[in-house]
């Protein structure tokens, strides 16, 4: 299989997936979102908070900040020798302490490990005034989207690869005029796409003139988008999902071999 990759950077790719069914790459997504892990604020110890912010509402921000994740040198709380008690190789402490007047942001959180912090520093948190101080301690570790919708690396998003069917028509401008992506346009009265892969199937264009041309999905080749939330890069999250892909289809494998 070869992927036709339409768009990457570090926290965004878009690609093409050939031959395959939408059972296969919704299961891709899925995988994505449910189990790929990621770390993420699970426990909060609050020493001291003068803040306006009940701890509960507190905890809850805290708990949402996306955090860099290191999958080689943490394991999930389920997997690790310590049976979910919370141990170095599972779990990471951070701290905030402040006092007020101030805004308390991401960047305020003393991190043990110094490659889990906060993706996006200047976050806010809360809002000291005058008096108040925030006193806590808090506990990271990785998790899956299946059990909280925290600890999912990002999202992902899928379409057939658009197919067109184009006929001459003296309307076809109409269908340049409407369509969004721009991607349309006459070459004297022949009706021509510019960029197939930008098209959003929104049907516009077929709205406007279904004489001239009609657009539809693929079931098989399909446009992939993945928008990582910034704790693991596009291509790490795309690499742990094909792994754990390969283990799901291992484990029913092993289910089907007991089947007596």
């Amino acid at each position: 299989m070869k992927l036709e990759i339409i768009h990457s950077d570090k926290q965004n790719a878009s690609f093409v997936l050939p031959g395959v069914s939408p059972a296969y790459v919704n299961t891709l997504r899925r995988l994505v979102i449910n189990k790929v892990p990621a770390m993420a604020i699970e426990e909060v110890t609050f020493a001291e908070n003068g803040s306006a912010l009940y701890d509960e509402i507190l905890s809850h921000r805290l708990g949402l900040l996306p955090l860099h994740t290191d999958l080689k040198s943490y394991n999930l709380p389920s997997k690790c020798k310590c049976k979910g008690a919370g141990c170095a190789r599972c779990q990471v402490k951070m701290t905030i302490n402040k006092a007020g007047p101030c805004i308390v942001y991401a960047e305020n959180i003393k991190s043990k490990d110094p490659e889990i912090t906060p993706v996006y520093p200047k976050m806010p948190i809360v809002k000291l005034f005058e008096g108040q101080t925030l006193k806590l301690e808090m506990a990271a570790q990785l998790g899956e989207g299946k059990d909280h919708i925290k600890f999912s690396p990002g999202i992902v998003f899928f379409q057939g690869y658009p197919i067109f069917k184009i006929k001459e028509s003296k309307d076809a401008k109409e269908s340049v005029d409407v369509c969004p992506k721009k991607i349309l346009k006459l070459d004297g009265k022949k009706l021509k796409v510019t960029d197939e892969a930008k098209c959003d199937l929104c049907m516009a264009c077929v709205d406007a003139c279904p004489e001239a041309i009609q657009v539809s999905g693929s079931k098989e080749d399909f446009i992939v988008t993945l928008e990582s939330w910034g704790q693991l890069s596009a291509k790490q999250i795309l690499l742990t999902a094909m792994e754990l892909f390969d283990e799901e289809l291992d484990a029913l494998e092993e289910e089907i071999k007991n089947i007596k």
